[in-house]
Formats: structure tokens, C-alpha cells, sequence
């Protein structure tokens, strides 16, 4: 990133999320109110769960639905050091809390056991009224569902999205593979940056990546006399 003033260029170099004092749950706070940070172009994704937790105590950061019905795990670690830390690899961890929502086959399933808690959680942020946590749930996810053409397609697939500063080696190799048979698994990296007192994010993903075909130009046909 570049600040031009004038017609002179400052090259702009970023910081860390440990300079910036921002925890991974802040990071994780920010995403699940600006959850189109990480969303594709024409992609939509409703978030119904934070700090999900499964039956072996585990816990998952975001939980999503997107427009075409997927359920989408959102893992988020702070930097390369954090994932490197870990015991257990930052994608395997991932998979096991997908492998617990592959169990959900309805709408009520998720709305029961995930939505609705979420809603309780932040009911401040919601327009509740008289409903119950699980009518406002069943209602708002059958309406993303029902305006995206997507009720029957619903958890036909789970998806799985990482998010960090930076990434290991390791992590990118695994999804690489994962990415090659047919496991649908994006990495984001999000940069910061800080300008006086404002802080920007760079967001880019960098997993899987596109295909190249996209992007050549055809050359043009012309019949032969």
C-alpha cells in the first residue's frame, strides 16, 4: 500500500496485530460484524453462531450459512506465530468442527442448537419483539435461505474459511491438497494497517487460487475462404 501526496508515493508498511494490542477475539468480533470482509463477489453469508461449542468441548470461532445454503466454519488466528503454537494444525482443527455440523440436516436443527443461543447472546442487536429467540432464528434463516433460492440445497456441503495475518507453510501445503480433492477450504490473510490513529485492513485470499483460464482473452475466430 502507497499514500500519495502530490505526485510523491510513501510506501505504507503494515503492523501487527500484537502492535495494535488486538487479541484474536477482537478479530473475531470485527469479522462477525463485517462478515463481507471475507465474502466472495456475489456471495452472501448470514452469521448464526459464535463460540460454537461441540459435544468434545471444542470450540469453534464464527458459524455462517452462505447463499447457496452451505454451512461455513470461520477459523481465525491472529498470525503465523499463533498458528505455529498450536499442538494441533490450524486446518485439522477446523475440520473436526465441520465434521460436527455435516450431523445438522434442517434449518430447526441449526436454529435449535446454534442460531437461537446466538440471538440470546445478542438479543440487543435484534429487533426480537415478541418471538421468541428461535421464531426470530427460524424466520431470519428461512428468509436468507428463501431470497437466495437456496432452502433445498441447505448443508448439502459445509465450508471452511481460515483467516490470519500470515499464514505457515505448512497450513497453506494442507489446504493446497485439501483444495485438489475437493475439500472446500479458503484461506484470507488480513493485513493491517495503521495511518495516524486509523486502522485499515488489506483482506486477500490468498487459498484456492483462482483458475489463470479467467483471465486470458480469446483470440478471435475467422472463417477460412
Amino acid at each position: 500500500m502507497y499514500s500519495i501526496k502530490g505526485k510523491q508515493a510513501a510506501r505504507l508498511e503494515p503492523v501487527t496485530f500484537s502492535e495494535l494490542n488486538m487479541l484474536e477475539n477482537d478479530i473475531e468480533e470485527i469479522l462477525r460484524n463485517n462478515i463481507d470482509m471475507i465474502c466472495d463477489e456475489e456471495e452472501s453469508m448470514l452469521i448464526v453462531g459464535r463460540q460454537v461449542k461441540n459435544e468434545n468441548h471444542g470450540r469453534s470461532d464464527l458459524t455462517a450459512v452462505d447463499n447457496n445454503g452451505n454451512i461455513v466454519l470461520i477459523e481465525i488466528k491472529r498470525d503465523r506465530r499463533d498458528i505455529e503454537n498450536r499442538k494441533e494444525a490450524f486446518e485439522f482443527q477446523a475440520i473436526r468442527y465441520a465434521a460436527s455440523y455435516a450431523t445438522i440436516d434442517t434449518t430447526d436443527d441449526l436454529v435449535k442448537k446454534v442460531y437461537a443461543p446466538y440471538i440470546e447472546k445478542y438479543r440487543n442487536e435484534f429487533e426480537i419483539g415478541e418471538l421468541t429467540s428461535y421464531e426470530l432464528g427460524i424466520r431470519k434463516l428461512n428468509d436468507f435461505l428463501l431470497v437466495n433460492e437456496a432452502e433445498k440445497l441447505f448443508n448439502s456441503k459445509q465450508r471452511i474459511i481460515l483467516v490470519a495475518s500470515d499464514f505457515d507453510e505448512q497450513t497453506l501445503s494442507a489446504v493446497s491438497w485439501l483444495n485438489a480433492n475437493n475439500v472446500d477450504m479458503s484461506c484470507y490473510r488480513l493485513t493491517p494497517y495503521k495511518i495516524n490513529e486509523d486502522v485499515y485492513f488489506y483482506v486477500e485470499k490468498i487459498l484456492p487460487v483462482p483458475n489463470h483460464d479467467d483471465y486470458f482473452v480469446n483470440l478471435i475466430e475467422k472463417s477460412i475462404q
